[in-house]
């Protein structure tokens, strides 16, 4: 089963992994929250810069 995929260069959506820019395409969704997030105060730190 394949997920649409958004580049990160141009912002194209896709099926294939390389988009036709030749930007690699990722899923547009975020994670699944958990109250057990062992890495969250490490992403929040990165994300908000504190």
């Amino acid at each position: 089963m394949s997920h649409i995929l958004k580049c990160d260069k141009c912002g194209n959506y896709g099926l294939k992994e390389n988009c036709d820019c030749g930007g690699k395409r990722i899923n547009p969704k975020p994670q699944k929250y958990s109250p057990e997030d062992k890495y969250g105060a490490y992403r929040r730190k990165t994300k908000y810069g504190k």
